[in-house]
């Protein structure tokens, strides 16, 4: 299937937010104690939501702006859709809303952080798959 230059363009632009928000979330991991866990999340939660929205807009999906990971996935066929329980759905929705701000209580731990991490790496590398090889590769300036 071709697609058209202007969508692999919009496409392109998702994944390149999406990993500059995972070097991000990776190179703040390096400061060990001192890591601010809530931004690592954050980074995290946005690689993973940005990696869905590439894939909605290869599939010409409309989507609403929301950070909701669960709302964002079930907009897509189900065999296309990353491997995310409910839980981690939530929680991971929860970096981008609730923890972002004071008063989100208890704080998150760096094991906590490192998972979400893991988590968008695999994200990315699941929805990557079902990407044109056009969109995926470093468009050459």
């Amino acid at each position: 299937m071709t697609v058209p230059n202007a969508v692999l363009r919009v496409i392109r632009e998702w994944l390149a937010k999406a990993d500059n928000d995972l070097k991000t979330a990776v190179h703040t991991l390096t400061l060990g104690d001192a890591c601010p866990t809530d931004t690592v999340c954050f980074h995290g939660q946005q690689c993973t939501e940005k990696h869905i929205k590439a894939l909605l807009v290869y599939r010409a999906t409309p989507f609403p702006k929301t950070h909701d990971i669960g709302r964002l996935r079930a907009l897509l066929p189900a065999r296309l859709r990353p491997k995310l329980d409910s839980n981690r759905e939530d929680r991971l929705t929860e970096y981008a809303t609730v923890m972002r701000y004071p008063g989100a209580g208890l704080d998150i731990s760096l094991a906590e952080a490192r998972k979400a991490v893991a988590i968008a790496r695999r994200v990315r590398s699941e929805v990557r798959k079902h990407l044109p090889k056009a969109a995926v590769r470093r468009e050459r300036k």
